[in-house]
């Protein structure tokens, strides 16, 4: 396992990932970026949770485009797993955002 220091809207967050997925999850996570940067600037200030959401959701419409609304037509099991890992990733990451929300 390793863990590395991912930057999202400037602010760092460590991440352990399996070895070899380092540069995959740099990619997710700038993509992750780049919507979230796309929110705040069609939304104007957003808590992180709130941000993630709306990055969650351009993320998703932009898959959709490209795929005219249609589901794949083949499961890329490679690209599945690192999909759920993300998806763990993240909602792990809304919860403490909550947390701390609640508990400043």
């Amino acid at each position: 396992m390793s863990t590395i220091t991912l930057t999202i809207c400037g602010r760092p967050y460590e991440v352990r990932c399996r070895d070899g997925e380092e540069e995959s999850l740099q990619k997710a996570a700038a993509l992750v970026d780049e919507k979230s940067r796309e929110a705040i600037a069609g939304l104007g200030s957003l808590s992180e949770s709130r941000q993630f959401f709306y990055a969650s959701l351009l993320l998703a419409d932009q898959l959709n485009e490209q795929h005219d609304g249609a589901p794949p037509k083949a499961v890329d099991e490679t690209v599945l797993s690192r999909a759920e890992g993300l998806a763990t990733w993240l909602e792990s990451m809304a919860d403490s955002l909550e947390a701390e929300a609640d508990n400043p």
